[in-house]
């Protein structure tokens, strides 16, 4: 039996990790604070709803933004030690973005485009911030809002896609592409990418009765993401779906479990492949999905093609060490970078160019470590960690620089990175959920 003294450990343990207190409040006290709590979840809801209407810069998603943060700031928010080196990171990265936009200061989108940069850095040390406290419960609301606004921006872009908004629908198409309330259809189909994996996990490990409505949920994600025609979307989907059932089967505390995983992973492939045979059924669409699943597209060949830029401007970026500033690229080879890791080299040097690769690397290297941690609100890690990992891949070939999902996915990992620590210190054993 164990000690008197380890029993005493493990309470206070458990309950440091979950974030409680304790005190004998006054009761006008706590029901204050409930209130402040309720008013911080409606803001990240809000804020993961507004990621998806970005459409101009600046975006709704920045008026929204600064206002919820601002609200959520007065109300009071901590930032926790472990937090600084992404932060740090964020800031090496903007710096240089500053230096290098002096050689274009004369010119207004450049200067607007780091000014950006700098919001959206900040709203992913904002996310990690408030997620590491209150963890389970804030997570939640910014989940259901990031869904919400997801089906939305899925929705219009597959009603637009069959022109049933009439003269209306060109606003949510772009090239014959599905792209919703964004400016861009990879951006949407990325963009669907975390709550499409985060449906699939749920029919994997949720409960039964729950599997047709998150099924339901799911398909219109797919029916979206599929219409936006993105190859890199449709990849990083693909790699986010194997990255989540492989976690949980992992993770999961039976074999039992591991089999229904596997059961219902091969039904849904199944479902999926005659969902997909029906939409490749429409004229419009299978004709677009021909001329879009090959690799090598006209603009992707070629000494200036996409992947020639890449190496015309690594060998710039050998000689520019402040970089040529931001937006410039295309005037130098007619394109943008398409690139996210190449982009940063060009639009802010040495300095923000290795500190993206730095915080690219750390960020999954740390994260990596927590994908088994036995914590409340693991299978939400296990999504946004696989979700992480397809973007970053993904910017190899795109520039993510100022899709805010991505520092949403950024912030929302090392919140709870943070938050999970003392269970890793801990250890497994004294939270083990008892079997029978």
């Amino acid at each position: 039996m164990p000690s008197l003294e380890s029993a005493t450990a493990t309470a206070t343990a458990t309950a440091t990790v979950a974030g409680l207190s304790r005190r004998p409040d006054a009761g006008g006290v706590r029901t204050l604070t409930v209130q402040t709590e309720s008013m911080r979840g409606l803001l990240l809801w809000l804020m993961g709803f507004a990621g998806a209407f970005v459409f101009i810069e600046p975006s709704p998603y920045e008026i929204v933004g600064l206002a919820s943060m601002l609200l959520l700031v007065l109300t009071g928010i901590s930032l926790r030690p472990a937090l600084m080196p992404l932060a740090l990171m964020l800031i090496l990265l903007n710096i240089g973005y500053a230096i290098a936009v002096v050689q274009v200061s004369g010119e207004s989108k450049p200067v607007t485009w780091v000014w950006i940069s700098i919001f959206l850095a900040v709203t992913a040390v904002f996310y990690a911030a408030i997620l590491s406290t209150n963890t389970q419960a804030r997570l939640d609301h910014l989940l259901r809002g990031y869904l919400a606004a997801a089906l939305v921006a899925a929705a219009a872009g597959i009603v637009a896609y069959f022109h049933l908004f009439g003269s209306l629908s060109d606003l949510f198409v772009l090239y014959g592409r599905a792209r919703g309330t964004f400016n861009d259809p990879n951006v949407l189909g990325a963009f669907l990418v975390l709550p499409a994996a985060l449906l699939f996990q749920r029919i994997l490990i949720g409960r039964a009765s729950a599997v047709v409505g998150n099924g339901i949920l799911l398909l219109v994600l797919l029916a979206g993401l599929f219409l936006t025609f993105s190859r890199a979307a449709w990849g990083q989907f693909g790699l986010a779906a194997l990255v989540v059932m492989g976690s949980s089967i992992v993770t999961a505390r039976s074999a039992k479990s591991r089999i229904r995983i596997v059961s219902i992973a091969i039904m849904g492939a199944v479902m999926g492949a005659i969902f997909l045979g029906a939409l490749l059924s429409i004229h419009q669409v299978s004709d677009l999905f021909n001329e879009r699943a090959t690799l090598d597209q006209s603009y992707d060949v070629g000494h200036f093609g996409r992947f020639g830029r890449y190496v015309l401007g690594a060998e710039l970026a050998l000689d520019r060490p402040l970089g040529i500033g931001p937006l410039q690229f295309s005037s130098f080879f007619g394109e943008d970078p398409h690139n996210s890791y190449l982009n940063a080299f060009m639009s802010g040097g040495w300095l923000s160019g290795f500190a993206y690769l730095t915080l690219t690397a750390v960020t999954l290297a740390a994260a990596t470590r927590f994908l088994r941690a036995d914590t409340p609100w693991r299978s939400s890690y296990q999504v946004i960690y696989a979700a992480y990992l397809g973007v970053v891949i993904e910017s190899a070939i795109i520039d993510i620089d100022h899709w805010r999902h991505y520092f949403l996915i950024l912030g929302a990992l090392w919140g709870l990175m943070v938050a999970s620590r003392p269970y890793m210190a801990i250890g497994p054993a004294n939270f083990r959920r008892p079997t029978r």
